[in-house]
């Protein structure tokens, strides 16, 4: 995250005063919107925080201004939970926000304050610096994304495909789990294909929620014209999140003409998406062959290799100075996602450089603690050992039968894992969820695949998928 490093120095002091200059509660913000970033998709993020802003903080309550009536119940109602952690991560007190349209009457700030101009806000966060015309965001680049053994073949592909526009894997399927870096990838490629050719070769990226948004907007007035002059005149088409228009039969059917009309004409189509397409049962059978006609590419979960550079990279460009250990430490606890490494330096970070504390093994094994106690306590464990079921393939009395057949074994040890490692389960609670077992059947199994995943990058996999899998339940 690119957010401004000075309001993480000085919002410390900041936190101990009720009554805040403005100055003071733009670099409140500032850092909290860091924290915002990686928790949700980069489309919303900027769609529903571009004009938000910190009006005030009143003992233990913040308040937060937002530019209208419908981003303030929106936010209200599906983020207010994300912007009370962000907050509470920067400082334990805030135990409430309140949300209110910028300049309200009433509004518990003791300054009236306009919600910042978009210009205003550009300059302060590079997330916001999105190119109008092309929909591409400058900061993502060829030379900020860590290659290693989970994406090689996908920046191999990306990297073909800006050589020779048109002419090679078109089109370019990328998939892979949230916090990946796919979004990094195909707009990198975008800015790569710009800064090459300028305007020569025409690129429009835009995510899938904003297509599907284009179209609606286009028949309730009635000006599907403007959709395909917007689409089909480019000579580079990156669609991200497709997955999002599968089973709305309008948009499917303006992006299934859209993609005839630029894939005839030898024009450039790149589509990312959290699953492949046969795993996409309400996406029109048509469109499925279509992405099939093209290079599919997978990107997966980090190695510990990828995760190690991916630290050292983020840190160097935060100017963080972390020891090897440190390194080693972050790289073998954080085992899911790019996007939870950046989250940890985000708090590294505000560590560092507020509470000036140095970052030693045991500050990590802290801050750890604090952002992996997360709520997967709250999940039923029926939840975790039917999605190892389901992901194996098995039925849920199979795995917690009897039966020692080899295919039966490997998944009942992965959920007596997650059991333990997710919930925190005591071993005895394990053994008897797991067909009765005796506890040390369950410390056995704990241990085996605690130890096998730091070796076995298949199974790391395996289970790292399972994990999001019980997360969306």
């Amino acid at each position: 995250m690119n957010y401004n490093d000075d309001a993480l120095v000085q919002t410390s002091a900041i936190l101990q005063e009720d009554i805040l200059d403005e100055q003071q509660l733009d670099q409140l913000w500032s850092a909290a919107l860091g924290e915002i970033e990686i928790q949700v998709s980069r489309p919303n993020f900027v769609t529903w925080f571009k004009n938000s802003h910190f009006v005030n903080k009143k003992g233990n309550t913040a308040y937060v201004g937002l530019p209208n009536n419908f981003a303030k119940e929106w936010i209200e109602n599906k983020y207010s939970k994300v912007v009370l952690g962000a907050l509470r991560t920067l400082e334990q007190s805030i135990m409430k926000v309140e949300f209110s349209v910028a300049g309200a009457k009433g509004a518990p700030a003791k300054m009236t304050r306009t919600a910042p101009r978009p210009e205003e806000r550009q300059a302060s966060f590079p997330e916001f610096k999105i190119d109008p015309e092309t929909g591409l965001n400058p900061r993502y680049s060829f030379n900020s994304f860590v290659v290693g053994k989970s994406n090689e073949l996908a920046y191999a592909a990306a990297s073909a495909i800006v050589e020779e526009i048109g002419k090679k894997y078109n089109p370019l399927f990328l998939y892979g789990g949230v916090g990946l870096g796919k979004t990094h990838l195909v707009q990198a490629m975008g800015n790569e294909i710009t800064a090459r050719y300028g305007g020569k070769v025409r690129v429009k990226y835009t995510p899938a929620e904003k297509f599907t948004n284009d179209v609606i907007w286009a028949i309730k007035n009635k000006r599907m014209e403007t959709i395909k002059e917007k689409y089909r005149l480019i000579d580079v088409l990156i669609l991200d999140d497709i997955q999002f228009i599968a089973g709305k039969h309008a948009t499917e059917e303006e992006f299934f003409h859209t993609f005839n009309a630029l894939h005839e004409s030898n024009k450039q189509i790149i589509i990312s998406s959290d699953r492949p397409p046969k795993f996409m049962p309400d996406l029109a059978e048509r469109l499925r062959s279509r992405f099939e006609g093209g290079m599919i590419v997978d990107i997966s979960y980090p190695d510990y290799e990828l995760r190690y550079a991916v630290l050292k990279t983020k840190a160097q460009e935060r100017g963080l100075n972390l020891t090897e250990e440190v390194f080693g430490q972050l790289a073998n606890k954080i085992q899911r996602t790019l996007r939870e490494l950046e989250g940890i330096l985000n708090k590294i970070q505000f560590h560092q450089r507020v509470k000036h504390l140095e970052i030693t093994p045991a500050v990590i094994d802290e801050i750890l603690a604090e952002i992996l106690q997360e709520p997967t306590r709250s999940i039923n464990p029926n939840v975790v050992i039917r999605a190892v079921a389901d992901s194996f393939e098995i039925s849920v009395v199979d795995l917690i039968g009897s039966s020692r057949k080899r295919e039966l074994v490997g998944p009942r040890q992965i959920a007596m894992f997650l059991l333990r490692d997710m919930l925190d389960l005591s071993y005895p609670n394990i053994g008897d969820r797991i067909g009765k077992r005796d506890h040390t059947t369950a410390l056995y199994a704990f241990e085996k695949i605690a130890e096998e995943i730091n070796r076995n990058q298949v199974l790391n996999q395996k289970i790292l998928t399972i994990r999001e899998l019980i997360s969306k339940e």
